[in-house]
């Protein structure tokens, strides 16, 4: 069977894709389909999927080099590539990353030099309810804007912190982790290394400061893209299915997670997909 797009998940992105099988073998003009899917719609949904993490790792693989996580005490024992984001508890500690409550809003990696362009997620245990994910469409928010907020924008850089993100919403990170990831300016408004598609470049668990602007200005201008780039005709929220793998492009969406009962397990696993280094670094 062919790869396919069997519906639009919202107006401006997002599709549900049928055809792939991630724990098979996707050929060449199969992963082409994917690539070119995955450029156009920002957001990918497989249904009904093979969570095997030799699969996982293999079918990532396809697309780009594959991040080893700082937060190595979180990652698979078996394929260091992939990330446990879960609540459940192994000989007396957390096999997962955000095991609780609500995650905010966030961008992966913005805080690296070389961040992610994309991630794939996918559903191995999941609680009756709670703990959707939701995206926002930062290239449509930004497309959006009004022309005054696009020529303030303009060239303008943004600190991005780690810290902050773990404060609000995770485990502290250690000294080491701290270490590795120092807080690191990035561009407010990225241009997608691939489509060159101009999209927001910030989110509220990590973009601190904007870099030129005295304090207060810098406040009042991220709480207005805050709010404006979760507006809803921005937004798509999926409930997961079991075998349900999302596949995200990190240099033009962000995401969060609502809380749900933390009587239930629930074990995602996770690559993060690098970009290639002559298109690494945000611009």
């Amino acid at each position: 069977m062919a790869v396919s797009v069997t519906r639009r998940l919202t107006a401006t992105f997002g599709a549900e894709l049928s055809g792939i099988d991630i724990g098979g073998h996707a050929d060449a003009e199969a992963i082409q389909a994917v690539q070119s899917a995955w450029s156009e719609h920002k957001l990918l949904l497989f249904r009904e999927q093979s969570t095997d993490e030799a699969a996982l790792v293999d079918f990532s693989r396809k697309f780009g080099e594959l991040e080893i996580h700082v937060r190595t005490e979180y990652l698979s024992p078996d394929h260091p590539e992939i990330l446990y984001v879960s609540n459940i508890t192994r000989d007396g500690r957390r096999i997962g990353i955000l095991a609780d409550t609500e995650v905010g809003w966030h961008y992966d990696q913005i805080y690296l030099p070389r961040p992610a362009v994309g991630s794939l997620l996918c559903a191995v245990i999941l609680p009756p309810s709670g703990g959707n994910t939701e995206f926002a469409d930062m290239a449509a928010a930004y497309a959006a804007l009004p022309a005054d907020i696009k020529s303030t924008l303009a060239g303008k850089r943004a600190i991005q912190s780690y810290e902050a993100f773990n404060r609000a919403y995770s485990v502290p990170t250690s000294e080491e982790q701290k270490r590795r990831t120092p807080d690191i300016e990035q561009p407010l408004v990225r241009t997608h290394p691939v489509t060159g598609t101009r999209a927001l470049y910030l989110c509220p668990g990590m973009t601190t400061r904007i870099v030129g602007m005295d304090e207060r200005a810098s406040r009042e201008m991220l709480d207005f893209l805050f709010e404006w780039t979760v507006r809803p005709e921005f937004v798509y929220s999926h409930t997961w299915r079991q075998g349900d793998c999302l596949m995200w492009d990190n240099a033009c969406t962000m995401h969060r997670r609502d809380p749900f009962d933390q009587g239930h397990q629930r074990l995602m696993k996770r690559t993060t997909i690098l970009p290639s280094p002559d298109v690494a670094v945000p611009v």
